[in-house]
């Protein structure tokens, strides 16, 4: 187990450190000029020189990036260009609201994509499996937008139910957790369905029902957690994403997350955000999939990690 777990971080480390290299080659390639951004349409070639020397940027790529990773090394994420604040701190302060988005988010999508994935599954063939994938198909290909603003009006404008976007309670976590819910439910409908069907397929399970065990046992205790398994593993991708933020349904609630963080910065060419939120996102991705990894065994104990 120590050992994996040693290598695991080892890996973790060349793919952070890849994909810090693969982003800052990209946004040093951008056509777009952040020391443009800084300094305004009107000033002068001489102020623009000054403000590219003070920020470094006249330096060659491998010295800008090797100088960014030192400071990296010091947990230092660098400074915004535009909004002149540390990227640590200005991440740190939205850090809350999308973790409290994130869980919501994985909550509802499990809650109504599991359901649905296992009724489907026990179902087959039947009229209710048909009308559970059509419907998880419609979840996974209607967009964001469209999502969110039909909850919007249904349950903020006509009922009054839940506020219109914002944060800062649980009235205003609901509809934008629900929105990305429906929108993951259909993945996770769809992976259960198949995993599950797969399982009741198996040995084991014919000679559970042989022995008389009650339907309820063979699929709760016997199935379900062997087909979960693969499912266990996309909520470790779905961390990554959702810590990244999710720009759109954000901007539809009007919730304070990364994502809306790092949308501004790309507008704006704020380099050192647009870095940090890459790197917190990717961080998140490999801490998802090794705690997904490192659950699994507990799940079924045939897994070993070594």
């Amino acid at each position: 187990m120590i050992a994996y777990l040693g290598r695991r971080v080892i890996q973790s480390v060349l793919i952070l450190l890849g994909v810090s290299l693969i982003t800052f080659a990209l946004l040093y390639l951008l056509p777009a000029d952040p020391v443009r951004q800084i300094a305004g349409r009107s000033a002068t070639p001489e102020t623009v020189e000054n403000i590219r020397r003070q920020l470094g940027l006249d330096q060659p790529f491998f010295i800008q990036y090797w100088h960014y990773l030192i400071s990296l090394l010091s947990g230092d994420l660098g400074r915004s260009y535009i909004q002149r604040s540390e990227v640590t701190e200005l991440i740190i302060s939205r850090l809350p609201a999308s973790l409290l988005l994130m869980v919501g988010a994985i909550l509802c999508e499990l809650a109504i994509g599991l359901t649905m994935g296992l009724v489907a599954a026990v179902r087959r063939g039947t009229a209710t499996d048909q009308t559970l994938m059509v419907a998880s198909f419609v979840g996974v290909s209607t967009p964001q937008f469209v999502v969110g603003l039909l909850l919007l009006y249904v349950f903020a404008v006509q009922l009054g139910w839940f506020p219109i976007g914002g944060y800062g309670t649980w009235r205003h976590l609901v509809l934008p957790s629900l929105t990305m819910g429906i929108l993951g439910a259909g993945w996770y409908a769809r992976m259960m369905r198949s995993s599950m069907i797969d399982v009741l397929r198996q040995d084991y399970m014919r000679t559970a029902r042989a022995k008389g065990l009650a339907r309820g046992a063979i699929i709760f205790r016997h199935a379900l957690p062997n087909a979960i398994l693969p499912v266990i593993a996309m909520i470790g991708i779905d961390i990554g994403i959702f810590m990244g933020g999710i720009v759109v349904v954000e901007s539809v609630f009007g919730w304070p997350g990364i994502g809306q963080l790092a949308w501004q910065a790309i507008q704006r060419v704020d380099i050192p955000i647009i870095m940090g939120v890459t790197l917190v996102s990717a961080f998140a991705i490999v801490l998802g999939n090794l705690l997904a990894d490192t659950v699994a065994p507990f799940i079924d104990p045939r897994i070993k990690l070594r």
